[in-house]
């Protein structure tokens, strides 16, 4: 593993952090940020805004924390992040008047659509803006006003060339320094390290001093103003820049730690030494293939875009011209040709092979026509065909190019020059074609541009898939390689050993992470052929249960939702934060606590409390709950009816350090946690089809099969994972397949069950050990004992004891699971412990076959699994 270098210190950054993850700070109730941001702040989101909130509740905040750097990694929603703190400073502060600032126009429009424009997809809050029962309204202006209305947020969006220019040479109704002295502003400069002086020519760091001089002069007019500036790109590696922003940065959020947490696409560098039609052949044939496999899932409205980027503008227009010249000439003859001698070319690529593969095995007559319909000069855009004033600068390009991702915009591939780093906010991008490649291009400085690039391209695609829509990757762990690609960006470039190694130093200094193309290691497991010889295998079944429609009559109360305890306790001053922030430093326990009442459901004088936080929650809007409670009739029957909240106790454990009883808005901020547990529970156990005890058969030949598992290895860094690898089971006659793949804690359950097989065949004429995988075998277990809490989703255990003494066959279900997954997979425990033979039918001539599930195998075996054997009486 390679270890990170040594951080420097940011005090102000260590001191939030230790405030806030203290059990003596009360952490602040944003229900008013759920309720009108469009998108629910992710868990570091939401620490960003616990972090800036300690520090403008400090005494010396018009000293010391007046100006402030949010340094998140590109991708990671900074703009959420404005809203949020617009949203946050006037609620809390009564800030009306908001200066957002960038270095380019580009950056300014896009805003502009997050902000202010109501009807765009890119629209940040809810429509209205509703706060405590009040109205607000967002207004852009060019200055701000003296006489301000009621309930109103004033917006003045602008780059810092054209503030400069309005506040040296004043114009009337422009803002003036005068204005600013006379009322309290936030400032949000967006791209903020472009308003640092750093090690640039001379002509620059001149611009950016002024830049950086007018910025200082406007925070500084009030003494009530903030500034707070967001960036992707701070070089805290300069001494210069890390001693003026030490103290300055207030959260961080590395683009690593984004990816690895499964916020962005995957990202592979697809390398090769082919000519400029060749590659982007290549990325055609990706692209397209992409949108076959989303189509053929049912993902509606798939368009995955690609980006051919370019040095100079003569040579974008060139390769654009070349591009529709190739396509317009394009055959099956010819795109068959290409397709068999490139298989050969790049067998190394993973993502090609699988391409070539595809493709060769389609009609090509239709695939030309589709690939022409898809690809021509009505799909294509050349963003720098008006000048050199760089990308977006005209307004029909940004509009074409900020709504890539809408059904009714066209274009499929762009041709742009360098100069797309900043202001591009596209999600839908999945390729990025580097052409004309020359030896300049090697330098650092263009690696570095480059790397930008890509973090920006690898903003996550949240597309709908099975009726929902994620805002993370969920293939990561699927086996099928044609969905990982609908979650992975592919850079497309040479194969030049000084380029590629410039390259990985630029994805260092970004933290971002690059897979290689082919650098990675596929584990084969292949099913003996002495097993395939055994009647197990040949004329055996496995097995799992039937699942049957839930009717919506049959959610008639709170606990057809996995809800069944009417005691709900609640962690303060845990409840006030969401997930698990502090979870490394503080957790409540038993001793030094105490439980202190919140509401009672039942009890009439606690229900203007209850109201005031169902209030609070837009779930808890009836036309919204029928979607998910089709037999509730009003929200006062949720409230008080026994079969639903009617005996809901909440109450709070408190530590002891708390002296006093807790405040009604300490209550409240309890409560708006409990409820957003039931609705959670809601919305997860609201599902359509249940388990049954009838358990039916799949034959051991169609379950047990080879298998390969993908393991990419990252081409630059290394990423701290439970490490997969195969593990060699050819003389263990008791394993069906040569290789077991696993992880460390499934590899150790395989050696306990070694350590037991003597004894197992002193009982047993036959004992197999079958690993589940999901390549192999669609089927799972639901839940089907009704008396506790309802899951509604199935899942696999990982491994199946057979034991097989002549008469009866034993099948014993078994899950390893890590301990940090103990708690939210309980479920599942009960689940498997439920399977006992005289809880479950088994359909079919199946009277010999006994199936038990037992506890979760966990490290060290520490809930018992051997024990359990043994007391099932399967061990001896």
């Amino acid at each position: 593993m390679k270890e990170k270098p040594n951080t420097k210190p940011f005090p102000t950054l260590e001191k939030a952090k230790t405030a806030v993850n203290s059990i003596f700070t009360k952490l602040p109730n944003f229900y008013y940020l759920d309720e009108n941001l469009k998108h629910t702040l992710r868990q570091y989101q939401r620490s960003a805004m616990y972090y800036l909130n300690w520090s403008q509740r400090q005494k010396d905040v018009a000293e010391r924390y007046n100006q402030l750097m949010f340094n998140m990694a590109t991708g990671s929603g900074k703009t959420d992040v404005m809203a949020a703190v617009i949203l946050y400073y006037y609620k809390e502060f009564n800030y009306t008047n908001f200066l957002f600032v960038s270095n380019t126009k580009a950056v300014v429009e896009k805003t502009k659509e997050n902000f202010l424009n109501t009807n765009s997809a890119k629209y940040l809050f809810s429509a209205p803006i509703n706060i405590d029962g009040e109205k607000v309204e967002l207004k852009n202006v060019d200055s701000f006003p003296r006489n301000q209305e009621s309930s109103t947020i004033y917006l003045k969006l602008t780059t810092i060339e054209s503030l400069s220019n309005e506040l040296n040479d004043p114009q009337e109704n422009a803002l003036t320094f005068n204005d600013l002295q006379k009322q309290k502003i936030i400032i949000l400069a967006d791209e903020a390290h472009h308003f640092n002086v750093n090690t640039k020519n001379k002509k620059k760091k001149r611009e950016e001093k002024s830049w950086e001089y007018l910025l200082d002069r406007v925070r500084t007019s009030n003494k009530l103003n903030r500034q707070l500036e967001f960036t992707a790109t701070i070089d805290v590696d300069k001494e210069e820049v890390y001693e003026k922003y030490k103290d300055k940065i207030i959260y961080k959020y590395d683009l690593s730690q984004y990816m690895e947490e499964g916020y962005s696409k995957n990202v592979f560098r697809l390398q090769a030494n082919n000519d400029n039609m060749q590659k982007l052949l290549n990325a055609v044939l990706l692209s397209q293939y992409r949108k076959r496999i989303a189509k053929n899932l049912n993902i509606p409205n798939f368009k995955p875009i690609l980006l051919v980027k370019s040095n100079r503008i003569p040579t974008s227009i060139a390769v654009k011209n070349d591009f529709l010249e190739m396509m317009d000439n394009l055959s099956t003859e010819s795109l068959r040709d290409f397709l068999v001698t490139n298989q050969k070319l790049n067998s190394q690529s993973k993502a090609l092979s699988m391409t070539y593969k595809y493709w060769l095995s389609q009609d090509l007559v239709k695939a030309i026509n589709e690939l022409k319909r898809d690809f021509n000069i009505n799909t294509v855009i050349n963003v720098n065909e008006g000048g050199t004033k760089g990308i977006l600068a005209n307004n029909n390009d940004f509009k074409n190019l900020n709504t890539l991702e809408n059904i009714d915009n066209p274009f499929r591939i762009i041709f742009a020059i360098a100069k797309l780093t900043e202001g591009w906010d596209v999600l839908n991008l999945f390729d990025i074609v580097r052409v004309s490649e020359k030896k300049e291009s090697n330098t650092i400085k263009q690696t570095n541009s480059e790397a930008q690039l890509i973090g920006r391209g690898a903003r996550y695609y949240p597309f709908m898939y099975q009726g929902k829509q994620s805002y993370t990757r969920r293939f990561d762990k699927d086996s099928s390689e044609e969905k990982k690609l609908l979650e992975t960006l592919y850079y497309h470039t040479i194969n030049n050993s000084k380029y590629i190694d410039n390259l990985n130093k630029s994805f260092d200094k970004m933290d971002l992470i690059v897979n290689q193309d082919n650098n990675y290691q596929t584990f084969t497991a292949k099913v003996k052929s002495s097993f395939k010889k055994t009647a197990f295998y040949k004329h055996g079944n496995l097995f799992y249960n039937k699942t049957e429609k839930v009717p919506d009559y049959e959610y008639q109360a709170i606990g057809d939702y996995g809800i069944d305890d009417m005691s709900m306790v609640i962690d303060y001053n845990i409840s006030t934060t969401e997930s698990e922030l502090r979870d490394e430093t503080f957790h409540v326990r038993e001793a030094n606590t105490r439980y202190d009442n919140v509401v009672d459901f039942s009890n009439e004088a606690d229900y203007r409390l209850i109201k005031k936080a169902v209030a609070r929650n837009k779930f808890y809007r009836f036309d919204n709950m029928k979607k998910y409670l089709p037999m509730l009739k009003s929200i006062n029957e949720f409230l008080v009816s026994p079969d639903w909240l009617g005996k809901l106790k909440v109450r709070a454990r408190v530590p002891d350090q708390y002296n006093s009883q807790l405040s009604k808005s300490e209550k409240l901020t309890v409560l708006d946690t409990a409820l957003r547990r039931i609705q959670e529970s809601i919305t997860r156990n609201y599902r359509k089809e249940r388990g049954t005890n009838e358990f039916i058969p799949v034959a051991v030949r169609d379950a047990i099969k080879d298998y390969s598992k993908v393991v990419p290895q990252p081409s630059n860094k290394k990423v701290i994972n439970e490490l997969v690898r195969p593990k060699g089971m050819k003389d263990a006659d008791w394993f069906p397949y040569d290789y077991a793949i696993t992880d460390q804690l499934e590899s150790s359950l395989i050696n306990l069950i070694g350590s037991l097989i003597d004894d197992f065949k002193k009982k047993y004429n036959n004992v197999y050990l079958i690993r589940n995988e999901e390549t192999i075998a669609n089927w799972s277990l639901h839940e089907f004992n009704t008396e506790d809490t309802k899951h509604y989703e199935g899942y696999m255990p990982d491994f199946i004891l057979i034991l097989d003494n002549g008469d009866v066959m034993y099948q014993v279900y078994i899950e390893p699971k890590g301990d940090q997954l103990l708690e939210k997979d309980e479920w599942k425990e009960k689940l498997l412990e439920s399977i006992r033979p005289e809880n479950v039918e088994i359909i079919g001539e199946n009277s010999e076959v006994r199936l038990y599930g037992v506890k979760f195998y966990t490290r060290g075996d520490n809930h018992g699994v051997e024990e359990e054997l043994h007391d099932l009486n399967i061990l001896g």
